[in-house]
């Protein structure tokens, strides 16, 4: 392909897209320029589809180069790694707008991979990378139905900002993602703080005509290169013969199974059923045991949409805006700093709390200027949740995704570290799933707060809505906490996160060519009544975090010392501070600004750890007062360790209101004594005199007056 050139201006800032001039083996390629930042995009197709499989399989990485930055990667090897978390979550946001737009029956292998070139902090990669992949897949041969758009908005001052920069992303009282075709929204993504659902709709709408903008001008562009489809891909198609019998013979058979509300009762029909009609078949259709199997899938499909959109009657009897039934409890586990289990039909989730110090923090090595991450949610989801027998492996893509949008739902509502000076970590896990595992999490993660003492603004609950739309009579019927059946078989995994206040989270994915404002508009309303259902069950279990955390965290003090002193608290090597530790036990965590960490479940530990600091720190003044060790002896006089690596010097004449011949008569090296600073010279020299105890100025008055 010749080098092309092509400039779009969106929202004020030009957007740069070449092609032609890189990769040339590619299906498609391009890259991406705003700024300084630029991603480069390639997509590649297999010549074949591949074999025996019944889904579209897409492949996405976003990949981040630390060039990009100007940084070097840690780690011994001094090269990029696994992805992180954060490239893994921008892959899912590029693959899920794009997922839909693929024709049905074509299996080939597609590979889209978004590289980050450079980075101008002020231009996110993001939606950068997921243009590039529109534009790449428009340009290419490759069967795309799109082209679509994506666009970042913000929210500053009550004005909508698109691709908004670093400042205002700061500022910002959302942070969305949202892509669509011209025609609709496919994708939505994003948190905020506690912003009502009125102002969420008109972001995602303007979001919106900004999309429609950018979909027209890669359609031009589309129009103009002219790449054809290759018309040598081949597409599953069941045959018509294999589809209108095997519909005739399972219409009857699958009527009596979705009679069945009971998910067990209606599964086990539905055994008996499916083999029946696989047994029936295997003689008529040889070797098309595949064909038989969509059919009857198919036959499934349309019989439970049928029922929803006609009857109104969902696969477990509910009606479209009913919640299953939910209950919880706190404290499940004795010595965990807070934990709870949320369950809600047969989605059951337990979220365990643990409070840390500000060590404990999650750091961060990515494109990103933010380096850490104070607040942490993991998500597990093991096979059994769902009763399926093997083995555990590594954490998925999906596992990460919906731990980040846990993550992104409570964050709000996270005290500052002023506040509550502890690192927090959640870990929410799947005991039981049919359905929004997700949002039981950030229920579950709600409670587990309160009930360790968390003084989170707000409690959180959070609902999937779904979705069931017929293209044809354009007849929709929006659901409530769906189940796994509704959302398998449905249109849209639609999940709303928040408070009483507002919304802290929402995404959205969508199987159809798109959804528009209407059915948005429904939906997040729905979502809110079904929020606040969910939320009176959460305030009925525990009504406000507890006064106190668990006697089983650390209880952390703070103060401050001057910036200057904390090479005098650490000492060489760390020796000083490490011998504060061995001595209390404690945790110290030191800030650049000054301030200091002390964690220790022992209370009375953490307060002897911060007057050793403060003795370092403090500077020697006359009339203070110190318990001291008497480390040396002259004869002029005793020195004394005061702390903190300050020394005074006692002279003989000081030791006592009697005269003293030798200073070993009064002191001896290793006595404990209690000490006055008398001065302090312009070279820093301490000069003390010795208190005397009780006793010995009594003893000393009865002396004198016996000499008397």
């Amino acid at each position: 392909m010749e080098y092309k050139k092509y400039v779009m201006n969106v929202a004020g800032k030009d957007i740069i897209f070449e092609t032609g001039k890189l990769c040339m083996q590619s299906n498609g390629s391009c890259t991406v320029r705003c700024g300084d930042t630029v991603v480069m995009v390639n997509v590649t197709m297999s010549a074949e589809p591949k074999p025996g499989i019944d889904f579209f399989p897409l492949s996405v990485e976003y990949q981040e180069k630390m060039y990009s930055v100007g940084k070097i990667p840690g780690g011994f090897k001094k090269r990029e790694g696994r992805p992180s978390d954060k490239a893994i979550l921008v892959s899912r946001l590029i693959d899920r707008p794009l997922r839909p737009l693929f024709p049905k029956g074509f299996f080939n292998d597609v590979v889209v991979v978004a590289t980050a070139l450079s980075i101008d902090p002020d231009v996110s990669p993001e939606p950068l990378a997921m243009l590039g992949s529109s534009f790449a897949l428009a340009i290419s041969d490759i069967p795309f139905l799109g082209p679509t758009g994506s666009v970042a908005i913000g929210l500053v001052d009550g004005k909508f900002i698109i691709n908004p920069n670093q400042e205002q992303r700061e500022k910002s009282q959302l942070n969305l993602t949202v892509s669509g075709t011209d025609e609709a929204v496919l994708m939505i993504e994003g948190g905020a703080n506690e912003v009502p659902e009125s102002i969420f709709l008109d972001a995602i709408m303007t979001a919106f005509e900004e999309i429609k903008k950018i979909v027209k001008f890669i359609k031009n562009v589309k129009a103009e290169i002219g790449v054809p489809v290759n018309p040598e891909i081949p597409y599953y198609v069941i045959p018509d013969e294999i589809d209108k019998e095997v519909r005739s013979y399972a219409d009857k058979l699958y009527d009596d199974v979705l009679k069945e509300f009971d998910r067990h009762a209606r599964e086990a029909k539905e055994k008996v059923a499916r083999a029946d009609i696989m047994e029936h078949f295997a003689e008529i259709f040889p070797d098309k045991q595949r064909e038989i199997s969509d059919v009857i899938y198919k036959v499934k499909k349309e019989k439970v949409r049928a029922k929803i959109l006609n009857d109104g009657v969902r696969p477990d009897g509910r009606k479209l805006d009913e919640i299953r039934p939910i209950w919880c409890e706190v404290g499940m586990l004795p010595r965990v700093h807070g934990s709870a289990v949320f369950t809600r039909g047969e989605t059951q989730v337990l979220s365990a709390l643990t409070l840390g110090t500000v060590g404990d923090v999650q750091k961060l090595e990515g494109l990103d200027d933010e380096d850490v991450n104070r607040y942490v949610h993991h998500y597990n989801m093991p096979p059994y949740a769902t009763g399926e027998a093997r083995m555990i492996k590594s954490t998925g893509r999906r596992e990460i995704g919906h731990g980040a949008l846990a993550e992104r739902a409570l964050e709000p509502v996270v005290p500052k570290e002023d506040v509550f000076p502890y690192a927090l970590r959640i870990v929410s896990e799947v005991l039981s799933s049919n359905g929004s595992s997700s949002m039981a999490s950030v229920c579950g993660s709600t409670l587990a707060l309160m009930d360790g003492g968390v003084p989170i603004s707000a409690p959180v609950s959070g609902i999937a809505m779904g979705l069931i739309k017929d293209e044809a009579s354009n007849k929709v019927a929006v659901l409530s906490d769906i189940q796994g059946l509704e959302d398998f078989l449905g249109d849209m995994d639609f999940k709303v996160t928040g408070t009483a206040k507002g919304v802290t989270a929402i995404q959205m994915d969508i199987k159809i060519k798109g959804i528009d404002k209407a059915i948005l508009t429904e939906a997040l309303e729905r979502a809110r009544i079904g929020r606040m259902h969910i939320m009176d069950k959460l305030l009925a279990c525990i009504d406000k975090p507890r006064a106190e955390i668990s006697q089983y965290a650390p209880k952390i003090i703070t103060f401050s010392i001057d910036p200057e002193k904390i090479k005098d608290v650490i000492g060489s090597g760390g020796k000083t501070i490490n011998k504060i530790i061995d001595e209390t036990g404690v945790k110290i965590d030191i800030e650049d600004d000054g301030t200091v960490f002390i964690a220790s479940v022992d209370a009375e530990m953490s307060e002897k750890a911060k007057k050793i600091i403060l003795s370092i720190v403090e500077d020697v003044e006359v009339g203070d007062v110190y318990d001291g060790t008497v480390v040396r002896i002259m004869t002029f006089g005793a020195f004394v360790d005061l702390g903190g690596g300050k020394e005074g010097m006692i002279h003989i004449s000081k030791l006592s209101n009697k005269r003293v011949e030798k200073v070993e008569d009064v002191v001896k090296i290793g006595d404990e004594v209690e000490v006055e600073v008398i001065k302090v010279d312009e070279k820093g020299r301490v000069d003390l005199k010795r208190i005397l105890p009780k006793e010995e100025k009594e003893a000393n008055a009865k002396s004198d007056k016996k000499e008397d």
